[in-house]
């Protein structure tokens, strides 16, 4: 298989890496994430990661608590399943940096653009944590930035589900599927994909967003190497 792309971000929401189950880590999808990441690297492909921590801390749990002490919570929770994913990785034999956009030296390399692409160039995989470091926005516009300011080709989004869908299809069988969609469509119809923020970034800077299943083993391959998998946006 040819790869479509030479560098991409690959982005991992955090209820994916729970498995089966709502909370936590799941071994088994750790590895398999690691082990189809090494598959991508071996085609010579730069990957870098955000990854979401919606496994561990969905939104403020009570009126008492602000919307910015709760979004720096959530940042902590991705630090989290980065040095999940930074362990599970490496014991594939591939190099990895954690960046993350809140300091923490003792774990972490502070966000910087330049060492992430230098990073890159020889090979190694980039994990970004801690989201943008800010409030109020959320792991996927984290993605929409980092794959501009590095100069993503695309951006892998590896979710529960399948595809794109008109509504929730565990809750509405009735969604329709979509195969294909302008970033000017997701924002139109409201799409549940991304929030609009990340959307609109993608849309302005012609980033292409492919959506995918990453319980299905083999999938973030085949994203790699353009195959019409799930949906995709451009």
């Amino acid at each position: 298989m040819a790869p479509k792309y030479k560098r991409v971000i690959l982005k991992i929401s955090g209820e994916a890496l729970a498995g089966e189950g709502r909370v936590g880590l799941d071994d088994a999808m750790l590895a398999s994430v690691a082990s189809e990441i090494k598959e991508v690297t071996e085609l010579g492909v730069q990957v870098a990661l955000v990854v979401g921590g919606g496994n561990f801390w969905r939104g403020r749990t009570s009126e008492n608590m602000d919307r910015a002490t709760a979004d720096y919570m959530g940042m902590l929770a991705t630090v989290i399943n980065s040095l999940a994913l930074q362990s599970a990785i490496e014991s594939t034999g591939v190099e990895t940096r954690v960046q993350t956009a809140i300091e923490m030296r003792e774990i972490a390399e502070p966000y910087i653009r330049r060492r992430a692409i230098a990073h890159l160039d020889r090979g190694c995989v980039v994990i970004f944590g801690a989201g943008t470091g800010n409030p109020f926005f959320s792991t996927d516009t984290t993605a929409a930035l980092r794959a501009a300011e590095i100069d993503a080709e695309v951006i892998l989004l590896a979710k529960k589900v399948d595809a794109v869908y008109s509504a929730d299809p565990n809750i509405d069988p009735n969604a329709v599927k979509y195969d294909s969609l302008t970033h000017q469509e997701v924002l139109e119809k409201g799409l549940g994909v991304m929030d609009s923020t990340a959307a609109a970034m993608c849309r302005d800077n012609d980033i292409p967003i492919h959506v995918f299943a990453l319980s299905e083993k083999g999938n973030v391959l085949r994203a790699v190497c353009g195959e019409p998998i799930g949906t995709i946006i451009v």
